[in-house]
């Protein structure tokens, strides 16, 4: 199926490509990977197409027809699609760590925000919810990690939590990074703040008087909120 699956993706994405729109999405994404010229609404568009004509009946399956598409993409839609996949509506049913492996491969092999950022905060995080007794401590261990992608993933995996929040995940995640100059960890660690703000802005707000925030990292998490 998983051959099958990827022919098919890229065949949806040629026809649907706009070649002039390619280099364009390229240079705003500074990607290395090339690009069919395939914008957001179209790849919804195919992405529920793919859902409707190859049903996994496993995880398995699932897993192993989004991992060909990512690892055999020459174009940076292939991975969009392969991502989007894996949280289209059709696979809820399969949202347990067993997917873990697969979003770790989409963090560290991606290694770039627009795959990071989506995989973190609309796969690892509705898991850390459901499963904290396995996620929690993996993030833990990302927040200090030597990849940057995994621990950037630990620091914003809960941007849509709200009222959920793991405010002491939260914390150790941030801590662990307090001090990093990478500007991709300290947007994250502002990006978090700024999150939690919306349901607790006085936590963010203790939070940031009492720890040794970069200017953008205070600048991000206070945008919202008397400071």
């Amino acid at each position: 199926m998983s051959e099958r699956f990827r022919e098919a993706a890229l065949r949806l994405l040629r026809e649907r490509a706009v070649a002039a729109d390619a280099p364009g999405m390229r240079a705003y994404m500074k990607s290395e990977m090339a690009f069919l010229g395939v914008r957001k609404p179209a790849r919804v568009g195919i992405v529920d197409e793919l859902c409707a004509r190859f049903p996994f009946a496993t995880q398995e399956d699932l897993i192993g027809s989004a991992r060909a598409l990512w690892r055999e993409a020459s174009f940076r839609e292939e991975r969009y699609v392969a991502l989007s996949v894996t949280g289209h509506r059709a696979q809820r049913r399969f949202q347990d760590p067993g997917m873990l492996g697969l979003y770790e491969e989409f963090v560290v092999t991606g290694a770039w925000w627009d795959f990071v950022d989506e995989t973190a905060s609309r796969r690892i995080g509705p898991l850390l919810l459901s499963h904290p007794d396995v996620v929690r401590p993996l993030l833990l261990r990302w927040a200090t990690d030597d990849d940057r992608w995994r621990r950037r993933t630990a620091i914003i995996a809960q941007l849509r939590a709200k009222d959920r929040t793991d405010v002491a995940l939260l914390r150790r995640a941030i801590d662990a990074n307090l001090a990093d100059p990478d500007f991709f960890l300290r947007k994250a660690i502002g990006w978090a703040l700024r999150e939690h703000a919306k349901t607790d802005p006085g936590w963010v707000l203790d939070f940031a008087e009492h720890h040794a925030l970069s200017p953008l990292s205070r600048r991000e998490a206070l945008r919202n909120i008397g400071h």
